[in-house]
């Protein structure tokens, strides 16, 4: 989670893509360069089983000069070949 987030920051493209499991993965990734990431706070974390688990965080952002916003997500990952993925997540209000 934490290496994602570390590529939103410095727009690695290529690492969100490699890190994204293929059955969901885009075919392509467009960054926002105006988008200023300002923190990350993992809330939670849950191992389903040894090789599926949860990550709750909060990211804080800011888009131009505009106020700061949060996503709060409950991402789904999945680990194939000793390498963990990201599959989905569900958005928190």
């Amino acid at each position: 989670m934490r290496s994602r987030y570390a590529a939103y920051v410095a727009l690695n493209r290529e690492w969100l893509l490699a890190s994204w499991h293929p059955s969901t993965r885009p075919a392509q990734l467009d960054l926002d360069p105006a988008i200023k990431w300002l923190g990350l706070d993992v809330k939670d974390h849950r191992v389903i089983d040894d090789d599926h688990a949860e990550v709750e965080f909060v990211a804080r952002f800011r888009t131009g000069g505009g106020r700061a916003q949060r996503l709060h997500e409950r991402s789904r990952f999945v680990r194939e070949g000793g390498r963990w993925y990201y599959v989905d997540g569900d958005i928190a209000c």
